[in-house]
């Protein structure tokens, strides 16, 4: 696929042009960025998707919420609504979109907002709450606000350097922005990654000297989940298993199944799928549907036969000095 996509490389160097005329004004301060006074955390990528923000967001959040009255703004992609929109009970996946949903149902200590303008974003959650700390989700690319502290996400396997620009790659922002991150994280590594493998992804960064550079991995829970109970993931190996993705990569997730010795249908959708009726009437005639949390808040209300698999992240090494950058930037 991707030698295919090559052949869009004209394409990518106009894209390539605008995005560098666009953040050059910014770096003129031609076009204004935003500061604050407060602390403003940003989580993002290059890429269009699949580094694992979501798990990143949320391992920073409860990094943070016993200490700091902590805020998340996102975009909101998807939503079926516009402005600013403050999680409450009523909130549901068409009125803020699902990640931010999905952050709602689980961090219930900390705030969630959505607004296509963060600068927007970030003044209205000063007036409703006054949070200590606001993470920005998904907003590297979003040069009017200028946050305190940028955390840039790369895949393992996938890593910016090796990427090109849309449409001939995934990348929709220019590498060489990756200076203006304070850390960056190589996501979704192997476990068991060696300090010399460490070292080399190190060198192909061409990281300065100010940044800092670690590595995590994503650990899956045990048990899968309904709203109702809670199995053993090894129990599926007895069962008639379809799994459904609408996420950007979903490759980690097959071979951690396969790994565990279960069998099933994958369906695979795009990323942010709205599913159809005609798809959720297919999949009541399935046993047992498996899918990931941020599916699983779009399929919850329509299902009473689907579970998802939790995640988290998790650091390889020297997760005390991810802990301590974030903490110390946020005040402590």
């Amino acid at each position: 696929m991707r030698r295919w996509r090559k052949l869009l490389l004209p394409f990518s160097w106009i894209y390539g042009a605008i995005i560098f005329v666009r953040n050059y004004l910014f770096d003129i301060q031609f076009f204004k960025s935003a500061e604050y006074q407060f602390p403003v955390i940003c989580i993002g990528n290059l890429s269009v998707g699949g580094t694992g923000k979501t798990p990143m967001t949320e391992y920073v959040s409860q990094l943070l919420k016993d200490t700091f009255k902590t805020a998340i703004l996102s975009r909101g992609y998807k939503r079926a609504t516009k402005g600013f929109v403050l999680a409450t009970d009523k909130a549901t996946v068409e009125s803020i979109g699902d990640e931010p949903f999905q952050y709602h149902n689980k961090l219930k200590d900390v705030t969630v907002a959505v607004d296509e303008d963060r600068q927007h974003g970030i003044l209205s959650l000063k007036e409703a709450i006054n949070p200590e700390v606001i993470i920005l989700d998904d907003a590297f690319q979003h040069r009017k606000v200028k946050a305190g502290l940028n955390i840039l996400l790369t895949m393992y396997g996938d890593l910016y350097p090796d990427d090109l620009l849309l449409p001939a790659g995934n990348l929709r922002d220019l590498k060489g922005q990756a200076k203006r991150a304070e850390i960056i994280v190589v996501t979704k590594c192997p476990s068991d990654l060696s300090k010399n493998r460490q070292v080399e992804i190190i060198n192909k960064l061409k990281v300065a000297a100010s940044q800092k550079v670690f590595f995590a991995t994503i650990s899956y829970k045990e048990k899968v989940l309904s709203n109702k109970e809670s199995i053993l993931l090894e129990e599926l190996k007895n069962k008639n298993v379809t799994l459904v993705t609408g996420i950007a990569n979903p490759e980690p997730l097959l071979i951690h199944l396969k790994e565990q010795g279960i069998n099933f249908d994958h369906h695979k959708f795009p990323d942010h799928h709205n599913f159809s009726t005609s798809e959720i009437e297919m999949f009541k005639t399935k046993d047992f549907i498996l899918t990931t949390e941020k599916d699983f808040v779009r399929l919850e209300k329509h299902l009473s036969n689907v579970y998802c698999l939790p995640i988290e992240t998790k650091f390889i090494n020297n997760k005390e000095g991810f802990d301590a950058s974030i903490l110390a930037f946020s005040g402590e």
